[in-house]
């Protein structure tokens, strides 16, 4: 049985992994900082798809929770993992440099160093069994002007972009996953007003994760789903950072739940 490790597996992106690999045969790990919600999580995907889970409480913004996820991807004895789903990942609404310190460095040890130190173990075991899969969750935000959170997702496309092409012929295979807003717990954790954008912005996570499955069965390396998005990164490409201002403004507003 293929054995696939998700980050963040208990809501989102996470979650619609969890369950189509799942739904697909796959034993899973699930990985969180909630025990609670891991155990619900996993309880009802064994329920559901017969398929075994394990679950791991681990904080991928310390380095004792990156050292144990580490632990499992290298273990001897349980099942190696072949699918590998970092997903782990938070926003803030705070614009540099109002944001605090603390958060800003937390969230280059979850977005950029967990992801660099999981892809590296995953792969030592990959390699010697030349098969697996990675799946690095970035975002449309890696093509735009966004402070801390558009930069670490921009390091997570470049740094996916270079491993594929280092371990080309080893039989592993990358995929930098870049959606746009989804419809997750995502923007309310992070103090972000999102009721102003319009309904056709929004993504499903389902619909995120089948895009991106096929685009790593077909090889691709960067994964835009939704023509809308594809658009919106091609246009970003040629547009001068100073015109994304009052986006940035607009997207940054703190979450107010009166307003909400």
């Amino acid at each position: 049985m293929t054995t696939s490790l998700i980050t963040g597996a208990t809501a989102g992106i996470g979650a619609a992994f969890a369950r189509r690999l799942a739904a697909d045969g796959h034993g899973l790990v699930l990985v969180a900082r909630d025990a609670v919600r891991l155990t619900e999580r996993a309880e009802e995907l064994r329920g559901r798809y017969g398929v075994d889970v394990e679950v791991l409480q681990a904080d991928l913004a310390a380095d004792g929770g990156i050292a144990a996820v580490e632990e499992r991807l290298r273990s001897p004895v349980l099942p190696p993992v072949d699918v590998l789903v970092n997903n782990a990942g938070f926003g803030q609404s705070g614009r540099f440099p109002d944001a605090p310190m603390a958060d800003e460095l937390r969230m280059l040890r979850l977005h950029c160093e967990a992801v660099l130190r999981l892809t590296a173990a995953a792969a030592e075991g990959m390699r010697e069994r030349e098969r697996g899969f990675v799946v690095n969750v970035a975002s449309v935000a890696a093509f735009m002007p966004r402070g801390t959170y558009a930069a670490s997702k921009a390091w997570v496309v470049r740094f996916t972009e270079g491993a594929a092409l280092d371990l080309r012929g080893s039989g592993i295979r990358l995929l930098a996953l870049c959606p746009g807003f989804v419809r997750t717990e995502f923007h309310e954790r992070a103090g972000m007003d999102a009721t102003r954008l319009p309904r056709f912005a929004w993504l499903d996570a389902d619909a995120v994760v089948s895009a991106a499955l096929r685009d790593l069965a077909r090889g691709r390396v960067v994964s835009v789903p939704d023509v809308r998005y594809k658009a919106a990164v091609a246009l970003a490409r040629h547009v001068p950072s100073r015109l994304f201002g009052a986006a940035s403004t607009t997207a940054g507003r703190r979450y107010d739940p009166k307003r909400g």
